[in-house]
């Protein structure tokens, strides 16, 4: 038995059910977005209702809404029609996943939800099912196939489910002008929320430890300053601070390698002039980013008027374990 060409043609089956979703998504979509959007402007949340697979794609997408800003809770319809449902409120928009639109428990929740001054949006694959016809929008996730052989397991349609819930969610994102400054806020935790919510200020070496040396520095002298600040750079400045240059372990050895006899030379003969910098108020993601497409290790940090007042060393985000 292939294995591998099974799964492609598994794969592939999802793919062609993804392109037929991105064929079939309409105005509906955008009319959804204007109704979430409303409700979290005004100050309500997004309840996501579903039963089995759908429940389980619904706690995906009630995460990712949260994750991004969106309030949202998922609710257990069972649970709903034994008192779980006091956390529905007016003006809040419920999210109902149910493949058929015949799921008995949504049904049977449906009553309940209308004595609610509520939004409700399905996604399903059945529009003129019996939740699809109790639906303010409706979000059509229809399939052809399943990926399963026998076409009974919800592979295709769950996976459409989940692709239209993350467009919803991403969506919604950037129609709210949400930021990577909002993205930190939700996310203090892990490598991930280190990286969004610190801040070059917080990283940068300074002071004491901030190895700068005038132009006319011997080399010898700035080579032996680096040893000792234990720093992969030393920072060229003038009187004021002002930023001249920089001159890292690589320039050095570069240099060294073509002339040996250059340890009593000036650091100004060999250090690169203009180099490139970051200001003290950006995140360590933009340093992160700099540092990794500009394949230095060493970035200069400087203040409004151009002044060097730190440096970055990238040995010292992976101590900190921003990367």
């Amino acid at each position: 038995m292939d294995y591998l060409s099974q799964a492609k043609r598994f794969i592939q089956i999802e793919i062609d059910e993804i392109n037929n979703l991105l064929e079939r998504i309409d105005d509906n979509f955008s009319s959804a977005i204007e109704i979430l959007k409303s409700t979290i402007s005004s100050g309500h949340k997004i309840v996501v209702i579903g039963v089995g697979k759908s429940h389980n794609i619904g706690h995906k997408i009630g995460a990712t809404l949260n994750s991004t800003g969106a309030p949202c809770v998922v609710l257990n319809t069972q649970n709903a029609l034994h008192g779980d449902i006091g956390i529905l409120s007016d003006g809040d928009t419920v999210l109902a996943l149910s493949y058929s639109g015949e799921t008995q428990e949504i049904l049977n929740i449906l009553p309940s939800l209308k004595r609610f001054k509520i939004n409700l949006i399905s996604i399903t694959g059945k529009p003129d099912s019996s939740l699809g016809k109790n639906s303010d929008i409706i979000l059509n996730t229809s399939v052809e196939r399943e990926a399963c052989p026998m076409n009974l397991a919800p592979t295709s349609s769950t996976t459409s489910m989940l692709v239209l819930g993350d467009a919803l969610a991403m969506t919604l994102l950037e129609s709210r002008g949400f930021v990577k400054e909002d993205f930190a806020k939700l996310h203090p935790g892990g490598s991930l929320g280190r990286t969004l919510l610190t801040k070059v200020s917080d990283i940068m070496r300074t002071g004491n430890d901030f190895c700068t040396v005038a132009p006319d520095t011997t080399l010898k002298h700035a080579l032996e300053k680096m040893t000792d600040y234990r720093s992969g750079a030393v920072v060229v400045i003038g009187k004021e601070s002002e930023l001249l240059g920089i001159l890292t372990q690589g320039d050095f050895v570069r240099s060294i390698q073509k002339n040996s006899d250059i340890l009593d030379e000036e650091v100004a003969n060999f250090m690169t002039k203009d180099p490139i910098t970051i200001r003290e108020d950006r995140l360590a993601a933009e340093v992160i980013q700099v540092i990794g497409s500009n394949r230095i290790d060493d970035l200069v940090v400087t203040d409004e008027q151009g002044n060097a007042i730190g440096l970055v060393d990238s040995q010292d985000l992976s101590r900190m374990k921003l990367i």
